[in-house]
């Protein structure tokens, strides 16, 4: 690797906040160790790769001229200024390196979830259609929604303004790293909902190697290639562009996939206080999707394809243009400025319900139901975020504004082809967040983090109910009705919320802190709700926003343990108490139905422990243990109809975890691990779902150009249930279950230079 030398002076950076996080999962001994806490403004402009104006305050400390500099790689300002301001965070908060996933296999966000804990997020069948859930959110029969998460990029939003994420995941391998705020503690980004946020960071040119190949495959026809090259073209203008593609034959029937992304970014340094970048990416996405399986066919067969997915192609195809534009001006040393926009348009093509053919009264079949989404969804969203330094105070105001108009709707399924239109259906939604928030530096241990979030929301359902040929059969045999497509409504509401937080951290060492907080939680319903709500005709929306109280306290850091061992450690509790949580109900043979239910609990315990430990005095051989375990408690508080039932879909507990053997030459071998508890496949508990144990091992080997692994998944060849549909009361004859993955490897290789 090039070596470059500097006689540039450098102005040490003396931290007092521990800034070990969780995105030291696999490689705690890099953790970054510093004195005091980062001027926050200075870090911003580092984090965009501009020049930083030299401090005008004489009491500064004065830099440090060094003669000479060795730089043996691009370093990730982005990831030092986030790390510094994770460490501030009275919460639950984990950050996660992508780097250390390129050793392994990662095919959908489900792989890069993996150590996150309290985040629940199984692939239904291996594709990139991931059922996510954060400290509860999510758990009810539209969780096709996505709903309760907040999903970010460069702090921009990808979640639609009224909170659902149907249309869109995220590609992990796009980003340079990420920060996984749970619960009320991503109020930085402005989200108030139950699960909290996610944002993905891109990697830029400043930060990246300027070529990077990677080539991935193995069982079940899966192929991954990924191409990445970046320029610093002189002092004023940088650019990155990746190009990604996905095959997928699926280890079920009807499971195919294939997805093309294309990423890019383009740096422009206007002056050295101000620095543009501009963000557009493609993304093409088809797969199949093979329908969930009653108890009889699960065991009969557990990866076939329902018939009901076959008859009706089940599929979910998305386009969708991305473009996003940021803009830091660097004030002074001590205040910065963040302005920003975004636009996506996102075409959805969706079979998913397969033609219900039932008796009418004259001895025939009526075509009773069936459903195509053939919708345009666009969503703009906006933010501005100040950053000042004040004596002991870092403050931070900001605003988010989102808007969404998605026009389309649904018709009959033809085989998965579209036949009438049946609904033609307008969405709109638009929410806008303001917030503060203060780190006060009471002493060189004590920070006292209040803040304050209004949120103010608007949902918009228009459903105009077309005539179609299945509207002239005859009357169903049991009801005096010729079909079930539903009748329209056009509901629509305004929500508004005050959200308060106080959070408290005491720094017990250098390297390791205790914290806790109380905050107020807030969440309007989205359109699929409202959706789910509509009075044949009505105007309005009888749907309550979710609004709640958590407190949580937990723990983190890093304990060196002689000059080559170390543990590093992460652990929260929290506990929620929630009014008018949104769930939807689905009864046996019907539609889902959003009701808000009076109280419910959330509560759990998130922890993370890994270490580095040398098996010799030179640390030539060493073991690199990780463990992630979550458990958790939700339930009805005393619910008219469910009384102190669990929440569906959620395990009573989990744990995911390796044990890695590394040598100093860049060889790593080790087993992986997963235990998962018991869960309901329904909100009247009758429908158990079964716990699961699983090992798999990865070994692997790499140096600064070159990675090669080898993984293999499920060795024992476990049968279990990788997530379920979710109904009022279940039986074995209801279609619910989705197998999780077999016996499986796949193998990569990746170039650097």
């Amino acid at each position: 690797m090039k070596l470059l030398r500097s006689n540039r002076p450098v102005k040490l950076l003396r931290l007092t906040r521990p800034l070990l996080m969780s995105f030291l999962l696999f490689n705690s001994s890099s953790a970054v160790m510093a004195t005091e806490q980062p001027d926050s403004a200075t870090e911003t402009a580092k984090a965009t790769g501009k020049k930083v104006k030299p401090a005008s305050d004489k009491s500064a400390a004065l830099p440090v001229t060094l003669k000479t500099m060795e730089v043996t790689e691009k370093s990730d300002p982005q990831l030092a200024a986030t790390t510094a301001e994770v460490a501030l965070t009275p919460g639950g908060v984990s950050l996660i390196n992508i780097d250390e996933l390129r050793d392994r296999n990662v095919s959908s966000i489900a792989d890069f979830f993996r150590y996150a804990p309290g985040v629940w997020a199984p692939s239904q069948s291996g594709n990139d259609e991931v059922f996510i859930s954060s400290r509860g959110s999510n758990l009810d029969s539209n969780n096709y929604a996505g709903s309760g998460i907040k999903l970010l990029q460069d702090g921009l939003p990808v979640t639609a303004a009224d909170g659902n994420n149907h249309n869109r995941m995220i590609d992990p391998l796009a980003s340079s790293f990420a920060t996984v705020a749970r619960g009320a503690n991503a109020f930085k980004y402005g989200a108030s909902t139950l699960g909290g946020a996610v944002n993905f960071t891109s990697p830029t040119a400043h930060d990246s190697p300027e070529m990077r190949l990677s080539l991935s495959g193995g069982s079940f026809g899966q192929f991954l290639g990924r191409g990445t090259v970046s320029k610093v073209f002189n002092d004023s203008l940088d650019g990155l562009l990746t190009v990604e593609g996905k095959e997928w034959d699926g280890y079920r029937g009807h499971n195919k996939q294939d997805r093309f992304g294309l990423y890019s970014n383009f740096g422009w340094q206007i002056s050295d206080d101000v620095v543009n970048r501009t963000f557009v990416s493609y993304i093409k996405n088809n797969q199949q999707l093979p329908g969930q399986l009653n108890r009889a066919q699960f065991t009969a067969d557990p990866y076939q394809a329902s018939t009901q997915a076959i008859d009706g192609n089940y599929q979910l195809n998305t386009e969708t243009e991305r473009v996003a534009n940021k803009t830091t001006w660097t004030i002074d040393d001590k205040s910065s400025l963040d302005i920003g926009f975004s636009f996506e348009n996102q075409q959805l093509y969706h079979p998913i319900v397969s033609k219900v053919m039932l008796p009418n009264v004259k001895g025939g079949q009526n075509d009773m139901f069936s459903m195509l989404v053939d919708t345009n969804q666009q969503d703009w969203g906006t933010s501005a975020r100040y950053n000042r330094r004040m004596d002991n105070h870092e403050l931070l105001v900001g605003l988010n504004f989102g808007t969404n108009s998605d026009k389309g709707g649904n018709y009959t399924n033809n085989g998965g082809q579209r036949g009438a239109m049946t609904n033609d259906i307008t969405k709109k939604a638009d929410n806008i967040e303001i917030f503060a928030q203060d780190h006060w530096h009471l002493t060189d241990k004590w920070t006292l983090t209040p803040a304050l979030q209004g949120v103010f929301a608007h949902r918009e359902v228009n459903n105009k109910r077309l005539s179609i040929p299945q509207d002239g059969q005859p009357n169903f045999i049991f009801a005096p009705t010729p079909n079930f497509y539903p009748q329209g409504g056009n509901p629509s509401n305004d929500y508004a919320g005050i959200n308060p937080s106080l959070g408290l951290m005491y720094n017990v060492t250098q390297n390791s802190s205790l914290y806790g907080n109380v905050s107020r939680l807030f969440a309007p319903p989205t359109n699929y709700n409202i959706s789910d709500n509509i009075t044949a005709g009505s105007g309005s929306t009888n749907l309550k926003a979710m609004e709640g109280t958590s407190i949580e306290i937990g723990t983190r850091g890093l304990q060196k343990i002689g000059n080559l061992n170390n543990v590093n450690w992460d652990l929260a509790l929290y506990y929620s108490w929630l009014n008018n949580e949104i769930l939807s109900t689905t009864p046996p043979g019907g539609s889902p139905i959003a009701t808000n239910f009076n109280n419910t609990i959330h509560a759990g315990v998130e922890g993370l422990i890994g270490g580095s430990f040398a098996l010799d005095k030179n640390g030539t051989h060493t073991i690199k243990p990780v463990l992630s375990y979550t458990v958790n408690h939700f339930n009805f508080d005393g619910d008219a109809t469910y009384g102190n039932n669990a929440l569906p879909a959620a395990p009573d507990y989990f744990l995911k975890g390796e044990v890695m053997y590394n040598h100093a030459n860049g060889y790593f071998i080790g087993p992986t691990f997963d235990v998962v508890g018991k869960r309901w496949g329904d909100y009247a508990n009758t429908y158990a779902v079964d716990a699961y144990n699983l090992l798999g091992m990865r070994t692997g080997w790499s140096n600064s150009h070159y990675k090669v692994f080898v993984e293999g998944r499920n060795l024992l060849d476990t049968v279990y249930v990788a997530n379920t549909n979710i109904l009022n009361t279940a039986t074995s004859a209801d279609a619910m279950l989705n197998a999780g993955a077999p016996l499986a490897f796949y193998g990569g290789v990746e170039i650097t230079y």
